[in-house]
């Protein structure tokens, strides 16, 4: 594990994950670290990897280091979610994990409440992530995600929508939830398209979509996937507006000139932020990686001060903070921490949270924030 480790850091410029010993603070990692998603995995690291070299650069928590344990779902497979927790429960032994993903973090569920081990996600979206009492989310729900961009299309005059969706959780609960929505608003859904993880052919689902004369074409997808629907739908000539709720690089680079105009409602970090701690944090990751954090590794990087924070808490009541169930009991407890983002993030008992939204279009290339939503 510590070559895969080592092998993984020095690939992304972090360096050697130290191992400090008896006195060391494990923390699991279920992420994207190869794949079509591996740019997902990339960031997702990289936020809390900056978080424990700055905890640790100040004596670790009462002198006790953090080390991060890093492993691979390959980009979505559910049964290298299980591969994973079953490593970091029952070889490493961590109380926490930073999860990612919805159809491993779901796969992966019932062995960490089985073991009482604590998780947080900053990156899945599938509403099937509320309402689990080891699971904790510390990004917006895709539903809601879904019904904001469905609402700002629905407002621009579109009436008949189309979905293409990703057949795993994050795509399939979105869809169902979006669909009465939608219908609630007065519009009618012409057409819902499945694909598959990773494919790149998408001409088969995007010949019923345009035949089917939408107004507007929703994708609940995301990274190259999303990248290729993008350009595929534009090359066969659908001009009607294709929105969603995901951007990222990779997918930009695929689609290239075709995502122009592409509308999505994402949880929104103010690149431009006066908050001491936001600043600062956006300062010190491109000062490190050389590039501007994306609201992933933002979501990650704070959950290790979220756990930082419940370490604290249960020492100060004399008790173990290896344990998981401690960790869950303080979290209920305070269910408030400060945010990089700003302000505070208040865990409710469903575990979700709320964090800043906007509606962004994508103008030369790059995300250009539309709309901020209350």
């Amino acid at each position: 594990m510590r070559k895969w480790i080592a092998f993984i850091t020095a690939l992304l410029g972090l360096g050697a994950i130290p191992a400090y010993g008896a006195e060391t603070y494990k923390i699991g990692a279920i992420l994207a670290m190869t794949g079509p998603g591996a740019y997902y995995g990339r960031v997702m690291s990289r936020g809390p990897l900056l978080a424990i070299e700055e905890i640790n650069a100040k004596g670790g928590i009462d002198g006790m280091k953090l080390e991060l344990v890093i492993e691979d779902h390959k980009s979505g497979q559910p049964k290298e979610g299980v591969s994973a927790i079953n490593k970091l429960v029952n070889i490493d032994k961590v109380p926490f994990i930073l999860t990612s993903y919805s159809a491993p973090t779901l796969a992966a569920y019932p062995i960490a409440a089985e073991h009482k081990v604590l998780m947080l996600n900053g990156g899945g979206w599938s509403p099937d992530l509320v309402g689990k009492a080891y699971l904790f989310n510390n990004r917006m729900v895709g539903s809601y995600l879904g019904q904001v961009i469905a609402e700002h299309v629905f407002r621009r005059g579109a009436r008949k929508l189309a979905m293409i969706y990703r057949n795993d959780p994050s795509g399939i609960t979105v869809r169902d939830h979006v669909r009465p929505f939608w219908e609630k608003l007065g519009g009618t859904v012409v057409a819902t398209e499945v694909h598959e993880l990773g494919a790149t052919d998408y001409a088969a689902q995007l010949a019923k979509i345009k035949a089917a004369r939408p107004d507007a074409v929703a994708t609940w997808s995301y990274g190259k996937d999303l990248g290729f629907i993008v350009k595929q739908a534009r090359d066969i000539g659908i001009t009607v507006p294709l929105v969603g709720i995901d951007w990222t690089p990779d997918g930009q680079a695929v689609a290239g000139a075709a995502m122009e105009g592409y509308e999505y409602a994402s949880d929104y970090l103010d690149p431009d932020s006066k908050e001491p701690w936001t600043a600062r944090f956006i300062q010190d990751y491109k000062k490190k990686y050389g590039e501007a954090p994306d609201f992933y590794a933002a979501n990650y990087y704070e959950g290790v001060y979220i756990l930082a924070e419940l370490i604290k808490e249960v020492k100060q009541k004399g008790g173990t903070p290896q344990s998981g169930d401690q960790l869950r009991q303080a979290l209920l407890a305070k269910r408030k921490f400060a945010s990089v983002y700003g302000g505070t993030i208040t865990f409710n008992d469903d575990g979700t949270s709320a964090k800043p939204v906007a509606i962004f279009e994508v103008k030369g290339g790059k995300p250009t924030v539309k709309t901020l939503v209350k």
